[in-house]
């Protein structure tokens, strides 16, 4: 993070003001004078004075819409070293994920730094649905799909009522739209291996109204204003 947009991000002063701290030799990072425009710093790490007074970065709530690359892990570490979805977000704030997406699924993820909107967003009162594409193997029948929208019993719980609708028909495959309302460990991969119909690739697409779109895998950006007030209306 450049040196200049810290000061800004502290409150300290506008961008265009930090930089004219940094030019009059006040700001210091680790005890050195940095009048360099464009130095960059490891806000985490760093000690950054300004008339030898410390500078913390102002604690703000952030709210990011990620499209999640499969082969990356939404927890903080990893024993295996794999990539983390937060490593796709370059911002100078703690940001946690909201609820999981499994290694191998892509799609909506959002992230924050807002614990009561995770919590609301994640406990199973508030019921928020949840949108995937799967493709899987075969076909579902349609007793299959009214088991699947009954709710099915998956290792030691019964899974609460979902959508399946099949949007297209491939030679092995089939493409579904499944909603669910849950979020459990790897659920919509186990209710559909539960029917006799494997996921082959599964993306989540929305949670709630927030929708994915045409974003980028891997790119984010942050939530509207529209989509922030809807999720906090919950």
């Amino acid at each position: 993070m450049r040196l200049q947009k810290f000061l800004a991000s502290s409150g300290i002063a506008s961008r265009r003001k930090s930089e004219d701290l940094i030019k009059e030799g006040i700001v210091k990072v680790n005890g050195k004078i940095i009048t360099e425009m464009g130095y960059k710093i490891d806000p985490e790490k760093d000690q950054i004075t300004v008339r030898d007074k410390k500078v913390n970065i102002k604690e703000a709530y952030v709210y990011v819409l990620l499209n999640k690359p499969t082969g990356y892990i939404t927890t903080a570490s990893d024993q295996f070293n794999r990539k983390k979805v937060i490593d796709l977000v370059n911002l100078p704030y703690r940001l946690f994920p909201v609820g999981r997406l499994d290694y191998n699924t892509s799609g909506l993820l959002l992230l924050t730094n807002d614990g009561e909107l995770t919590f609301k967003l994640t406990h199973p009162k508030f019921k928020v649905e949840k949108t995937y594409i799967a493709r899987v193997e075969g076909k579902p029948s349609q007793e299959e799909q009214r088991a699947f929208e009954r709710g099915l019993r998956i290792e030691d719980y019964v899974t609460s009522p979902a959508k399946l609708k099949i949007i297209k028909e491939e030679h092995q495959n089939s493409i579904l739209e499944i909603k669910i309302r849950e979020g459990k460990n790897r659920q919509v991969r186990k209710m559909c291996a539960a029917i006799g119909h494997p996921v082959v690739s599964l993306k989540r697409i929305a949670v709630g109204k927030i929708k994915l779109g045409k974003l980028p895998s891997g790119e984010w950006r942050y939530l509207t204003t529209e989509e922030l007030q809807y999720l906090k209306n919950i």
